[in-house]
């Protein structure tokens, strides 16, 4: 009786999560939506342990509709599997879901999401998290930081120990994978310690289980 429960109930958790990404594919909570190609929602199985918050979708991300698959996603991999940690266990989505940019010539460049835009979107991952609940959450930068605790905090001051959310669970902060590609000094250096910054996450996460 107990399995058929937990059965059912992973199968509304499922059902519930697919008609909350439908919904989010015809956003229009703030005007991101109206140049952006789509809206990319997360992604990852829904009894993740660990879920990763982004800023938002790259231009390759928003092409494909799915998040962390350009060139900071591909060093986001690089650093999970160095951290030991298996990225197809954890679920990974951004804090705003569709594309910012501005135009140069024939290329999309990223433009930061103001407060406005990271308020209106939080309604989306806020249904992530009501759904997934997972023990630990990470934000990766600034952005994922203003989305999940509602106000702008410095990086520095948060990294490297577990914050209480008042959703429940816990939350860790650390960089965005961009800023490794973008750091000119000691760039070595960072990625060491991003990768340490995961590893921690993904012991806290086992003693959690």
């Amino acid at each position: 009786m107990a399995a058929a429960s937990t059965a059912r109930a992973g199968d509304n958790v499922e059902r519930s999560w697919a008609a909350a990404r439908a919904e989010a594919r015809h956003c229009q909570r703030c005007d991101l939506y109206r140049c952006a190609t789509q809206t990319v929602f997360g992604e990852g199985p829904l009894d993740a342990r660990i879920l990763f918050v982004g800023e938002q979708p790259g231009d390759r991300e928003d092409l494909a509709g799915r998040p962390f698959v350009g060139p900071a996603g591909m060093l986001f991999d690089r650093a999970l599997a160095d951290a030991g940690v298996d990225r197809g266990r954890t679920y990974v989505t951004n804090a705003v879901k569709h594309f910012k940019f501005v135009r140069r010539g024939k290329r999309r460049i990223h433009d930061k999401p103001n407060a406005g835009e990271i308020k209106e979107c939080r309604w989306w991952l806020q249904q992530e998290l009501e759904l997934i609940h997972p023990p630990l959450t990470v934000a990766l930068g600034a952005t994922a930081v203003r989305s999940l605790f509602g106000k702008a905090l410095t990086i520095s001051r948060l990294r490297g120990r577990p914050q209480a959310l008042p959703e429940g669970g816990e939350a860790w902060v650390t960089v965005h994978p961009s800023y490794l590609l973008r750091v000119r000094d000691n760039r070595e250096a960072e990625y060491d310690r991003f990768v340490e910054d995961l590893h921690r996450i993904g012991e806290r996460a086992k003693a959690l289980a």
